[in-house]
């Protein structure tokens, strides 16, 4: 982590990679990891290289019963090629509490005020 107060581990790059602008590109970290009971590990971006250069992190979802090496999607919103450098901090790993609840299949759900009204309904 990098600070005491840090919600997430930081995760360097293991070798060199460029992604292209205004593209992706999949960055196998060669990290691999058990989650603890009840937790799932979620890949976010690290604040300073999504401001300063629009990188952003696709997908991002680790399942406590996944194994293998933890990949990492960048997806580049910036007109020039971003360069990632061996060992720069790029994404971090923010472990998270989950909850199973029951899910219960209805053919029809009670009426609420909002109902189906989305996508910027409830400021209006």
């Amino acid at each position: 982590m990098a600070t005491e107060g840090a919600a997430g581990f930081d995760i360097y790059a293991p070798c060199d990679y460029l992604v292209p602008k205004n593209g992706k590109i999949l960055i196998n970290t060669h990290l691999a990891m058990k989650m603890p009971p009840n937790c799932y590990g979620r890949i976010a971006p690290r604040s300073g290289i999504a401001w300063n250069a629009s990188i952003q992190v696709g997908g991002g979802v680790i399942d406590s019963d996944f194994r293998g090496a933890i990949q990492v999607i960048l997806f580049n919103m910036n007109n020039v090629d971003f360069l990632i450098k061996r060992g720069d901090r790029f994404v971090q790993l923010i472990c998270e509490r989950i909850e199973r609840p029951s899910i219960v299949v209805v053919d029809e759900l009670e009426s609420t005020f909002r109902n189906e009204h989305g996508f910027g309904s409830t400021g209006n």
